[in-house]
């Protein structure tokens, strides 16, 4: 169904039909936006508690500057659905995340208001940087270049780069810090601290009152703005000799903090700021959630994406089965890391940011001396646990596949050069589903295989996710082990077997065949036993390998699966290029043998977003797809 928009938001196709309303009508056309959200949310899902949170911010930006002339990126993006909505995708925000249809991110080939795609944490002000550069240098001096980004994407170490480097540009680039306390789970670290004493601090408030009594003034001294930006500016230092302000310290001018659900003054802030040339920040204090009584005063992190809920009531509805459904992969590690650190006092768990994502907060509860979110810091997070081994400890270190790609030099050099024994479970292996291309993990496969001193694994159910596990805790000296595992539910709803140890680079039959045989590697071989299973009742047998290791593989196995079968498919949920197949067909060309080989992953493309299944069989390894590829290879007539 349609969402119906307010009066003033539903004539609101562009910024420029924005720009004509009156601003005593902002704060109206605030409250139809936050509503268009919540109504839209609630019934098709999406990411919440952000982009209520920056309602007023949004209307004001695009109020008061010329997007998209002006740059205005946005981090991570969570909170760009109003955004989205006041640039041209009203009537289209309800395919917001499904196949084929809105990016949950911004994203550049959707739109020209879209200066930067996003989805990765942390990235906003180096970006906005570039354009700022870009723009001096190509003598468009009066262009805005602005960055928002959260508290909780601050921690990241891509965003401090960014502020060393902008503080020495001279460029003109606005920081909008949207203070939240929050990015998905609670902030945690030094800096949430150090903001909260900003925003509790009287030196703080009093030189805040003193700082925009004067900026009110500027529109008012025309060309003596400079001199009294440069008075305040000494004020601060003065104020500042007892109290250092951090971004003072690297030479961006700090303004605030500012009330960030103040539309009329943050247009009269932007106003003013637009006339002050330089790198600065201005310092927003937000609410996630704000305007929606449920998400407010309850769980900000189950209300980050919520899912679909009763708009009035906030109840949030879950998906009734009939029969008992399998867990989540998530909540498997999660559990079975628990139950392996009772009876292993060595082992630690370790999380960028994602400690409900990854299910490391049930560690975190049950061992919080033995627990540890780093925040936004996918490269201390991997060099941390590579210090861990090193005096004897047993690291799990869970990041999703994606955000791995963020730590990868730290992975090369800290882990696998000097041989530690970290274990790496990585999360949403494969397609992610809704969030898109910025969180599949596609290539871990590939970018681990081609290192040193790492094993490759990936579980095909929870049963094996457990024994792999098992196995990468048991004492040993080097070798880092890598275990993948897809977003969302495995097979098994009896899950907590029994573990037991795997050999490394071991594999297993699942079933003899005769003419052709289906190599699988993690959870897409459920699709394998499927097929063979529909294949087996119309008398074709099919034999199926779950290989367990991409690195090192199964070489005895496999030279038996080659004297035997002389038509092969392998099936991955990784790219082609560099993943599993891969493996296979070197290890034939190494050792002189011959099959006929098919290999089903993900293309040499960029795959959108869509549900898993979706793009599963877009891609030809689904059910469908490798049952399609059999008939192909064994010339049967097509069902």
């Amino acid at each position: 169904m349609l969402i119906t928009p307010g009066k003033l938001l539903a004539e609101i196709n562009s910024p420029d039909d924005l720009k004509k309303l009156d601003q005593a009508q902002l704060v109206q056309l605030c409250d139809e936006l936050r509503h268009f959200i919540i109504d839209n949310v609630s019934v098709y899902g999406g990411h919440f508690g952000a982009s209520l949170g920056v309602v007023e911010l949004t209307v004001a930006l695009h109020y008061v500057f010329k997007t998209p002339y002006d740059n205005l990126v946005w981090d991570v993006g969570h909170q760009a659905y109003g955004h989205k909505i006041l640039t041209g995708r009203r009537d289209t925000f309800y395919t917001n995340r499904v196949y084929n249809g809105l990016s949950g991110f911004p994203k550049r080939k959707e739109s020209e208001y879209d200066a930067f795609g996003v989805g990765h944490s942390s990235t906003s002000v180096s970006a906005a940087l570039g354009m700022a550069v870009a723009s001096k240098y190509l003598g468009q001096d009066e262009r805005q270049h602005i960055a928002v980004i959260g508290d909780g994407a601050l921690t990241g170490g891509m965003a401090f780069e960014g502020l060393n480097h902008a503080g020495v540009s001279d460029s003109n680039i606005l920081i909008i810090l949207n203070d939240n306390c929050m990015s998905i789970d609670p902030n945690v670290g030094a800096l949430k601290d150090y903001l909260t004493d900003i925003t509790t601090s009287r030196t703080y408030n009093k030189l805040k009152d003193e700082v925009w009594n004067l900026l009110g003034k500027l529109s008012t001294f025309g060309k003596s703005a400079q001199e009294i930006v440069s008075k305040v500016e000494n004020g601060i230092k003065s104020t500042l000799l007892s109290q250092s302000n951090l971004f003072e310290s690297l030479n961006l001018r700090y303004f605030g903090p500012v009330d960030g659900h103040d539309v009329n003054h943050l247009v009269t802030i932007f106003n003013d700021l637009k006339n002050i040339k330089g790198p600065k920040i201005l310092h927003c204090v937000t609410v996630k959630g704000k305007g929606y009584g449920p998400a407010e005063k309850g769980n900000a992190t189950t209300w980050h994406a919520p899912g679909t809920f009763d708009k009035i009531t906030g109840e949030i509805f879950k998906k009734v089965y009939e029969k008992p459904q399998a867990p989540k992969y998530q909540d498997v590690f999660g559990h079975t890391l628990v139950e392996l650190a009772k009876a292993n006092d060595k082992i630690v768990g370790i999380t960028p940011a994602m400690p409900s994502g990854s299910s490391m907060n049930i560690m975190m509860k049950e061992m919080p001396d033995r627990a540890f979110d780093v925040g936004i810091a996918e490269q201390h997070a991997v060099t941390f646990s590579a210090g861990l081994a090193t005096l004897g400890l047993v690291p799990f270190c869970n990041i999703y596949s994606s955000f791995m790609q963020r730590a990868y030099d730290q992975v090369v050099h800290d882990v696998c050069i000097q041989n530690l024994p970290v274990n790496f479970c990585l999360d949403r292996a494969g397609f992610a589903g809704a969030d898109g291309p910025t969180h599949h993990g596609a290539y871990d496969i590939a970018y681990f295989r081609c290192l040193p001193n790492i094993v490759v694994a990936s579980p095909m159910n929870e049963a094996e996710l457990r024994n792999l596990m098992y196995t990468a805790q048991l004492p040993r000296t080097e070798l880092a082990f890598s275990i993948r595992y897809p977003r969302g539910q495995g097979v098994m709803p009896e899950w907590r077997t029994s573990m037991e140890a795997i050999a490394i680079g071991t594999g297993r039959k699942l079933r003899e065949g005769n003419e052709l045989a289906i190599l699988t590697l993690g959870h897409v071989g459920n699709y394998a036993v499927e097929v063979c299973e529909r294949l087996a009742r119309q008398n074709i047998s099919i034999g199926h390998f779950d290989m367990r290791f991409a690195k090192p593989l199964d070489e005895k196995l496999l030279h038996e699966i080659f004297s035997q079968y002389k038509k092969i498919i392998t099936v991955e949920d990784g790219c082609l290029q560099g993943g599993f197949g891969s493996a296979v067909l070197e290890f034939m060309a190494d050792n002189n043998l011959y099959a006929d080989v098919r290999r089903l992953g993900i293309p040499d493309r960029i795959v959108e977003h869509g549900e898993q299944h979706e793009l599963h069989h877009e891609c030809g390894f689904d059910a469908e797809g490798i049952e399609r590829t059999v008939v192909e290879m064994l010339e049967l007539v097509p069902r």
